[in-house]
């Protein structure tokens, strides 16, 4: 038996009066999925404890059978890890976003999404600028701001995540700790001299004028999936903070070229390589960021074709590959609700599919994969620490 989880980050929505009162996924061509939630049984079930912020980190540790209230430690050192950032005890790891700011106002939590050569050369001038200061270069926007040496007298200083904040003056959710805030203050007037910066601006694109702190936290200590399970696994994504946890977790982190975290990913690659894993491992979860970041932006177009991509290229291709690995079950989700009208995270239960391939398991009436079809399913709302135990241990 094998075991494949797809998540679509942020699938979920809210019905929308331009779409006819359907949600983004219903409106959704969604063939494969629909096949999923038809041939297997659906639910729906709440990834996000009502007193944790949501997130992608929280609601995955919840999918992947991890209590988030015991095991969280912040985001940051989720997404060191995912960049293999060593942390001692005493370190203090934040998600550090190169942002758009104009006057007072943040604008874009992604600078333009930004590419991840560009990038890299901000990063470098911030570390030779600023004294004492070790930030390291991910993907795109996303980098790793580290504190060494317990910098905050073994308490992790608050901050706002920028996506929560769009539109709004930054000056009002800076930091209490004055070292972050002046670090946030002091790259804003290196980063607007840059020539990148000069250069994005020549061509119209948003400045990655300022870096914004925030998700901190000491490295977490979790046991082993395989411990939990008893399967050998690897999880698949562009993004540090699902590739940290996979490492977090002891799965293998598989290495996908063209992989970017956004509308133009490599999806086709992700569905290969993932069965490609399966031929030596028993689980693989596929994480597929694009509906999360066009639902950031208000893009009601844009998470339609993310959508489409991973329903055609991901889930679609998976399902082409699977006669090749002999029985697996597959589970179906998005992560958290990302409605495109509020444009960040809400905790709603979100819907899931588990279906057991070639047609093995029990079928409930459910014939579409969307938020309200799931609720009807034979499954039902279901404790989140259930989902993997149904998946692997329990079946349907």
């Amino acid at each position: 038996m094998k075991y494949i989880t797809l998540i679509g980050d942020g699938m979920a929505d809210y019905p929308l009066a331009d779409l006819g009162n359907k949600t983004v996924l219903q409106a959704a061509n969604t063939p494969n999925m629909d096949f999923v939630a038809a041939t297997g049984r659906c639910g729906v079930t709440k990834t996000i404890p009502d007193e944790m912020p949501a997130g992608s980190d929280i609601a995955i540790l919840s999918i992947l059978g991890y209590d988030p209230q015991k095991y969280y430690t912040g985001r940051g050192p989720l997404e060191a890890l995912g960049r293999g950032v060593e942390l001692k005890s005493g370190d203090i790891a934040f998600r550090c976003n190169l942002v758009t700011v104009s006057g007072e106002r943040l604008v874009d939590y992604s600078a333009g999404h930004i590419s991840s050569e560009e990038a890299r050369m901000l990063i470098e001038e911030l570390n030779e600028r600023l004294p004492d200061v070790e930030i390291h270069a991910g993907v795109s926007y996303r980098h790793i701001f580290v504190a060494r040496r317990d910098a905050f007298n073994g308490k992790v200083p608050k901050c706002t995540p920028p996506h929560d904040m769009l539109g709004e003056n930054f000056h009002a959710h800076l930091p209490e700790d004055e070292m972050l805030k002046q670090l946030i203050l002091k790259s804003k007037e290196i980063l607007e001299a840059h020539e990148v910066n000069k250069k994005r601006e020549r061509h119209g694109k948003r400045k990655a004028n300022m870096i914004w702190l925030w998700g901190g936290g000491v490295r977490p200590e979790l046991p082993s999936f395989e411990e939990k399970y008893g399967v050998s696994g690897s999880v698949i994504s562009a993004v540090d903070l699902i590739r940290g946890i996979g490492r977090a977790l002891g799965l293998d982190v598989v290495e996908v070229p063209g992989v970017t975290g956004y509308l133009d990913t490599n999806y086709e690659g992700k569905a290969e390589y993932a069965l490609r894993s399966l031929q030596r491992r028993d689980f693989v979860l596929v994480h597929v960021e694009a509906p999360d970041e066009a639902a950031h932006e208000g893009d009601v177009a844009a998470k339609i074709v993310a959508i489409e991509n991973f329903d055609e290229k991901v889930v679609g291709n998976v399902l082409a590959g699977l006669p090749n690995l002999g029985t697996a079950r597959i589970l179906l989700m998005p992560d958290h609700y990302t409605p495109v009208s509020v444009r960040t995270h809400t905790r709603e239960p979100v819907p899931f599919a588990i279906a057991e391939l070639p047609s093995g398991g029990k079928s409930d009436a459910v014939k579409n994969f969307d938020e309200f079809s799931a609720r009807n399913g034979a499954l039902g709302e279901i404790p989140v620490e259930k989902l993997m135990k149904v998946l692997i241990n329990e079946g349907l």
